[in-house]
């Protein structure tokens, strides 16, 4: 049975918004004081916000109805516990894309040009010395690197960000290399035409001197580079991770370069068993970390929580299908469901004993979740609600009074 139905914005009272982060000022000024309050100490939130704080140890009331993250990747949140809920979790696919494509750029340069050993060879330099200068000349020997221009970048995983990166890439004379075995029709309307697909992950290791990933992590792609492919990179060859630690076997990668089998490890994940190693940079995680894209993130993501909240539509729902719709009453519906058969038949029928007359209705499925959403011409009743949370398989009900 569904938990019990929640009222929307309609009904008067101000909904808490619990945020677990620091979130960009002028997303939080999209949510309206007298509509919301919003803080780290509410105590019956009806929507969660945050950006990389982990949420698995915590015991969320009942009162949350909706999870957003100011963000991409939602591995810090538990998304299959929320679903069985009927509780949507939010993200900003995108939002950050500009952000995390300058960042592989600039880790594309050092590995290139050998930025980082050289700059501690000039840090651990003695500038009284009366050699300097020829020291300096001497010592920049061991640091001579590659141009990207002309070189082939191979890009696994062609989202948003790695469109933008793929488009940067060839304007810099690359050849670009990719793979995306599930490409939407936008990356592929997007996707510059110079970009040579790949049939496969391991085509692109042999095929390219650059390597970047960009993909979710997600049970398919957990040590997609690992000890059985990993040596079919040429042994020059750098591999960057800006995606998700999980995505490359860190001893793979350590084997590899110790056996000359890779040229250089780049990533955005620090870890205890890459500290110090030769011929790998780490960096703290700084891929959305700019300005820009915080306000990005933080926009998009307040814009979809408050439509959900506000109006029941799903827009960038990790584990709910997409459903929006125009509303034309004010007396609005939404439910939750499983994912089986005479769903809304029970749903319709349900309202037609209770006298109401439906005026619009969507319906989604994604897996195993489905969406519904119910415009009626005329109030719906406590007791009409408590009869939809009653049907087998309806995971949560929210109505949502307002205006059409």
């Amino acid at each position: 049975m569904a938990e019990a139905a929640a009222r929307g914005p309609g009904s008067g009272a101000r909904q808490g918004i619990l945020v677990l982060n620091a979130i960009a000022p002028s997303g939080l000024a999209r949510l309206p004081t007298e509509r919301y309050v919003v803080g780290k100490d509410i105590a019956e939130p009806v929507a969660v916000l945050l950006r990389s704080a982990d949420m698995h140890a915590m015991t969320l009331p009942s009162s949350v109805r909706a999870v957003a993250r100011a963000g991409a990747g939602t591995n810090n949140i538990p998304v299959a516990a929320l679903s069985a809920r009927g509780v949507p979790v939010f993200n900003a696919p995108g939002a950050n894309a500009n952000a995390v494509k300058e960042l592989v750029l600039a880790g594309m340069l050092m590995a290139a040009r050998q930025v980082v050993p050289a700059l501690a060879f000039v840090h651990g330099l003695d500038m009284t010395a009366p050699e300097l200068d020829r020291r300096v000349e001497d010592g920049k020997k061991a640091f001579a690197g590659i141009e990207l221009a002309g070189q082939t970048l191979g890009i696994i995983g062609l989202g948003r960000i790695g469109c933008l990166l793929a488009d940067a890439a060839i304007k810099l004379g690359m050849q670009v290399l990719g793979y995306d075995p599930e490409i939407t029709v936008d990356a592929a309307w997007s996707l510059p035409a110079q970009v040579r697909r790949a049939a496969s992950v391991n085509e692109v290791l042999r095929g390219a001197q650059f390597v970047s990933l960009h993909v979710p992590l997600v049970a398919a792609t957990r040590d997609l580079i690992h000890t059985g492919n990993i040596g079919l990179l040429r042994e020059s060859a750098v591999l960057l991770n800006f995606s998700r630690e999980g995505v490359v076997n860190h001893q793979a990668v350590l084997e590899a370069l110790g056996a000359g089998r890779l040229g250089q490890y780049v990533c955005d994940f620090p870890g205890p068993e890459l500290q110090g190693q030769p011929r790998i940079i780490t960096l703290p995680h700084l891929g959305a970390s700019t300005r820009e894209a915080e306000e990005n993130c933080a926009l998009m993501v307040v814009d979809q929580l408050r439509d959900y909240l506000e109006h029941g539509n799903v827009v960038n729902a990790v584990n709910f299908p997409q459903v929006t719709m125009p509303r034309e009453s004010p007396y609005r519906v939404g439910i939750a469901n499983a994912n089986v058969p005479n769903m809304l038949g029970q749903i319709s029928t349900t309202m037609a004993n209770a006298g109401l007359n439906i005026h619009n209705m969507v319906n989604k499925s994604r897996g195993e979740m489905a969406y519904t959403l119910v415009d009626v011409e005329s109030p719906v009743a406590p007791e009409v609600l408590a009869a939809l949370s009653g049907i087998a398989g309806v995971l949560a009900v929210r109505y949502l009074p307002g205006n059409p």
